[in-house]
């Protein structure tokens, strides 16, 4: 058993089975105490499962679409082990259809589950990272919301939701050392049966992505990341700008923009801004005349 994370303790939403369970068991072989919360006993069985391997953890129900009870599973945490270092937001539900067939209903629930349940979950925990300056958070996004998915609009949009809540809080949470990053995995799971061809069982187990979440919870963790896992192969995506043009005051503006887009689109020299600040800066750089503020290319 490796100590990378040896004294530390986190917290996995939604854990009491496919990559919920992967993550508990990947975390606890490393050393951390972990609490495991999912809505019913597969929780438990999930923790026995580590205690019985030599590891420590509890199980804590809850349901985390209610602030309520994700302060319940921040105080079972604290009672049992006396702090909270890691908190991974992997509870989450499928409600494909599409956009056209998908009642209303439908679309909420997702975008409840996923992004209010991530938000209370790292609300419930943030007082404590920032206090002890310690914490690592990672939430689960998708390549549904980084590239879009047919028959799966609510899924979609909550995964990019997850992206621009973990910017904000990585940003929020720097000089508390408390790091925020994003995972988007490609697993079989009993949430994605069906979507994935029949061979890639065998490749894409929730075992092959967890080394992944290892890389974002450990103590040289990156922050503000999106690393994208699935059947051994780790790769990173971005949230860039495109160099793009500046049109100052063209006699019929809308019809100049529209005869460039092309160049617009042109993804020599992006960059990756530090935050949604530079937008703006390089913008009034280039209507300045001036050489925009932002060196972070991304080619």
């Amino acid at each position: 058993m490796s100590e990378r994370l040896k004294g530390r303790v986190a917290i996995i939403t939604g854990a009491g089975g496919g990559l919920g369970r992967a993550h508990a068991l990947e975390l606890a072989r490393h050393g951390a105490q972990v609490v495991v919360n999912d809505m019913g006993a597969s929780a438990q069985a999930v923790a026995d499962e580590i205690c019985a391997a030599g590891g420590k953890a509890i199980a804590c129900a809850g349901d985390v679409t209610r602030y309520e009870d994700m302060e319940v599973m921040a105080a079972g945490a604290l009672s049992a082990f006396g702090r909270i270092d890691i908190l991974v937001n992997n509870a989450g539900i499928l409600r494909d259809r599409t956009f056209a067939k998908m009642p209303l209903e439908e679309f909420q629930l997702v975008l409840e589950v996923h992004v209010m349940g991530s938000v209370n979950a790292s609300k419930s925990v943030w007082p404590y990272m920032q206090a002890q300056e310690y914490g690592r958070i990672v939430m689960t996004t998708s390549s549904s919301g980084l590239y879009g998915s047919f028959g799966q609009s609510n899924y979609g949009a909550a995964k990019m939701a997850l992206v621009g809540l973990m910017q904000t809080l990585a940003l929020e949470g720097a000089k508390r050392n408390v790091r925020v990053n994003c995972l988007a995995p490609s697993a079989m799971t009993a949430m994605t049966e069906g979507l994935l061809a029949e061979e890639a069982a065998g490749v894409l187990t929730p075992e092959r992505v967890s080394p992944g979440l290892l890389a974002l919870v450990s103590e040289d963790a990156p922050t503000r990341m999106i690393l994208l896992a699935g059947g051994g192969s780790f790769e990173c995506a971005h949230i860039t700008m495109t160099r793009g043009i500046h049109i100052g005051d063209a006699d019929n503006p809308a019809e100049a923009l529209c005869g460039r887009l092309e160049q617009v689109q042109a993804q020599d020299g992006q960059l990756i801004p530090a935050s949604g600040w530079e937008q703006p800066q390089h913008e009034v750089a280039k209507a300045l005349g001036c050489t925009p503020p932002i060196s972070n290319a991304a080619t």
